[in-house]
């Protein structure tokens, strides 16, 4: 298997309202999309919103959830002054803020956000990390 990620679908209760929270309220663009499921072309990944249910079924497991997941999203901005409008910006459009932007101990700044449905994404700042102007992150410079 090749060192890649490719798609990567999150469950969600209302299609239409989740798609209006990433669409309007963090400004991302739809690529594709048809009644069951919306498709978001980011920078060499695709991100993807599917029903909850449907989502547990075509993985034939549970679809009850049961806290944390184990699993957060992570958006790396240019600055800390990203980091704060981008957390403004998410609670805004209906996000709760899990952990108020701040200095961190690995020396960068980062805060938390809970989506519509309760995926906790990261918003970062990391001055160690390069950022391209296309957004993507590199460990070390490209």
């Amino acid at each position: 298997m090749e060192q890649r990620m490719s798609v990567v679908t999150i469950g969600v209760a209302d299609l239409a309202l989740s798609q209006r929270f990433y669409e309007q309220g963090l400004g991302w663009s739809l690529s594709s999309a048809d009644e069951q499921i919306k498709f978001f072309q980011l920078n060499g990944l695709i991100f993807a919103l599917y029903p909850w249910g449907a989502l547990a079924d075509d993985a034939q497991v549970s679809n009850e959830r049961s806290g944390f997941s184990g699993v957060t999203f992570a958006y790396c901005a240019r600055s800390k002054e990203d980091v704060n409008d981008i957390l403004k910006r998410a609670e805004e459009a209906g996000a709760r803020i899990t952990k108020p932007a701040q200095d961190v101990f690995w020396g960068g700044y980062s805060g938390y956000f809970s989506d519509l449905d309760g995926h906790l994404w990261e918003v970062a700042y990391n001055p160690y990390w390069k950022i391209d102007e296309k957004g993507n992150v590199y460990l070390d410079s490209p």
